[in-house]
C-alpha cells in the first residue's frame, strides 16, 4: 500500500508519502488518478467554493466540486480573502526550567560587546555597487595569496557586495534599509574586522554612515574610496594593505566555552514540497524549543510566507502589542503586492507546486513550523538589532538571500536552511546548516545537505530529530564546516533589500 498521512481529524484531503496510483487506497478511499509523491488527494466531497483543510487549518477553496479519490492541486484549489480569528496570546506556556547540568555550551569568539560569533572573518563591504569588483579584487587577492595561514583563527576574507548605493533618496526608506543592514553586517559578532570600500561620488557616503553611528576608523576598521586612492588598481593595492595590517588583531580572537544562550538562530526556508510542513519544518521547530530553553534566540522571517498562518503566531504572542505589530506587517504586505499588481498567493514558485505545495496558505502553515511553539516575544522590522531572547519575528521578503540577509544584519550568527526541492544556498558570515525535507534530495544531493529529516517520515519522532539538529547547530557553532561552506557558498547571498525607486 501507498504511505499517506492524514495530520488532524478535521482535514478532508490526505497527503501521499509515496505515489498514489488509480486503485490505492487511503482513509477507506481510492484514488482516481495517478497523485504525485508530496501531493493531496481528497478524502470527503468538498463543495465548489468550499474550504480545503490541512492541520486542521483552511489552505484554499474548491474551483468546482472535488470528490473523494481526486487529486488536490492548482487546479481545483483557488484562494481569496477569508476573516482569521486574530486572538491574542491565548496560547501562551511557561518556558521549561533547565538545570546548570543541562545547559549546553559551544565554542565562540567572545566580542567586545559581550556577544559570541561562531564564524571569525574579514568583510569587506560596499558603499555602492561602483566599487562592488574592486572590493572583489582586494578580498580574492587576499585568499589566494596564502598569507592567512599565517592567521589560523581568521576564516577568510569575504567581499560582501551589492547592487545599490546610488540612484536612491538620501532620506528615503531604500537609504535607511541600506544603512541599517550595513551597519548590522558590519558588528555581526561573525565579523572580526570591516574594510569599506566605495566610489566617492555616490548617494550613500561612507562618512555620513560612519557619523550615524559614532564610528571611527580604527585598526579593524578601515575605509577608502578608489576616487581618492587614484582608480581601481591604487585601491586594490590599498585594501590588501588595511587588510594585511588588521590580520594580527583579527587573529588574536580565539575560541572559548561559551552558552548555548549566545546562539542567534536565523530560521529559513526555500525551494519547499509537501513533506516541508510535515518534516524538515517542524523538526526544525522542536530544536528551537529546545534553544530557546537553554535561553537562546530564534529568528522566524519571510513574512509573505506566514501568510495564512499569522494568526496562529499571535496566539502565541506576549503582549497584544506584539501581535498586533505582527498583523500590521501582514496588512503591509497585502498594500505591497497590491500596489504592484501582485497578490500574495505569488508564492509558492513553480518548483514548490512540482512539490505538492499548492497555495500560499498551505505553504505558510508548514513554514511556521520552523518556529516551534514557544512564545512569540517580539517583532522586528527588516534588519533591526535583535535584543529579545527567545522567538522573535523578523519582517522580511521570502525571497531567500534578502530575507537571511536581514537576519544576519539583526545579528543571526548561525543559519538553519530547511529545502525540498534541493535549494542551493550559503549565507557568509553566518554558517548556514541545510535540512532536507525527504530522503530522495538528501541522497541526490549529498554534496550540499547536512541533515536529513525525511526519516521522520519512516518513524523517527520529531523529537529525536530536534535534538540532533540541535547537537548539528552547536558542532558547527563550534567550527564545523557546513556543506555550503566546503563548496564555498556565502559571498554572492548578501542582498539587501532594495525597495521604493530608483533614481
Amino acid at each position: 500500500m501507498a504511505r499517506f498521512i492524514k495530520l488532524t481529524a478535521s482535514d478532508n484531503i490526505v497527503l501521499a508519502v509515496d505515489p498514489f496510483n488509480p486503485g490505492d487506497q487511503a482513509e477507506s478511499v481510492t484514488a482516481k488518478v495517478r497523485i504525485p509523491r508530496g501531493h493531496k488527494m481528497a478524502i470527503r466531497s468538498i463543495g465548489e467554493n468550499e474550504p480545503i483543510v490541512k492541520y486542521g487549518q483552511v489552505i484554499g477553496f474548491a474551483r468546482q466540486p472535488i470528490e473523494p479519490g481526486d487529486w488536490v492541486h492548482e487546479h481545483n484549489v483557488y484562494v481569496h480573502e477569508f476573516e482569521r480569528d486574530y486572538v491574542f496570546g491565548d496560547q501562551l506556556k511557561q518556558t521549561p526550567a533547565i538545570t546548570d547540568s543541562d545547559r549546553l555550551t559551544f565554542q565562540g569568539f567572545r566580542r567586545a560587546d559581550g556577544r559570541y560569533g561562531t564564524r571569525n572573518y574579514i568583510a569587506v563591504l560596499t558603499s555602492v555597487n561602483c566599487s562592488a569588483s574592486a572590493a572583489r579584487f582586494i578580498a580574492e587577492q587576499v585568499n589566494q595569496s596564502g598569507i592567512l595561514k599565517q592567521f589560523p583563527n581568521i576564516d577568510g576574507v569575504i567581499s560582501l557586495v551589492h547592487g545599490t548605493g546610488c540612484g536612491l533618496d538620501v532620506d528615503g526608506a531604500a537609504y535607511d534599509l541600506l544603512k541599517k543592514t550595513q551597519w548590522g553586517f558590519a558588528t555581526n559578532p561573525n565579523v572580526g574586522g570591516v574594510l569599506m570600500v566605495g566610489l566617492g561620488c555616490e548617494v550613500f557616503q561612507i562618512p555620513r554612515w560612519m557619523k550615524s553611528y559614532g564610528v571611527e576608523e580604527s585598526t579593524i576598521f578601515r575605509t577608502l574610496t578608489i576616487q581618492e586612492a587614484g582608480g581601481t588598481r591604487k585601491t586594490v593595492e590599498a585594501g590588501v594593505e588595511a587588510i594585511k595590517a588588521m590580520l594580527p588583531d583579527v587573529n588574536a580572537a580565539t575560541r572559548t566555552q561559551a552558552p548555548a544562550s549566545e546562539l542567534m538562530l536565523a530560521l529559513q526556508c526555500g525551494g519547499s514540497d509537501g513533506y516541508s510542513g510535515i518534516t524538515a519544518n517542524p523538526a526544525l521547530g522542536a530544536a528551537v524549543d529546545l534553544l530557546v530553553a537553554q535561553g537562546g534566540t530564534a529568528i522566524l522571517s519571510e513574512t509573505p510566507e506566514i501568510y495564512g498562518a499569522e494568526h496562529l503566531l499571535t496566539r502565541r504572542a506576549e503582549t497584544r502589542a506584539v501581535g498586533e505589530k505582527l498583523v500590521e506587517r501582514i496588512r503591509w504586505w497585502e498594500d505591497y503586492t497590491a500596489r504592484h499588481n501582485m497578490e500574495m498567493n505569488n508564492n509558492p514558485s513553480p518548483g514548490n507546486k512540482l512539490g505538492g505545495l499548492t497555495t500560499i496558505l498551505e505553504k505558510s502553515l508548514g513554514a511556521s513550523a520552523k518556529g516551534g511553539s514557544t512564545n512569540l516575544r517580539a517583532v522586528y522590522e527588516y534588519a533591526d538589532p535583535v535584543t529579545e531572547r527567545g522567538l522573535v519575528f523578523m519582517d522580511t521578503p521570502g525571497y531567500d538571500p534578502v530575507s537571511a540577509t536581514g537576519q544576519v544584519a539583526g545579528g543571526a550568527n548561525i543559519l538553519c536552511f530547511t529545502t525540498g526541492r534541493g535549494s542551493a544556498f550559503g549565507c557568509k558570515p553566518a554558517p548556514s546548516i541545510k535540512l532536507a525535507s525527504n530522503t530522495h534530495i538528501f541522497e541526490q544531493m549529498r554534496e550540499d545537505m547536512d541533515i536529513n529529516c525525511g526519516d521522520v517520515l519512516d518513524g523517527v519522532s520529531l523529537e529525536a530529530k530536534g535534538r540532533e539538529i540541535l547537537e548539528s547547530i552547536l558542532r558547527v557553532a563550534s567550527g564545523e564546516q557546513t556543506r555550503s561552506e566546503a563548496l564555498g557558498y556565502g559571498d554572492n547571498e548578501f542582498v539587501p533589500w532594495s525597495i521604493g525607486a530608483t533614481m
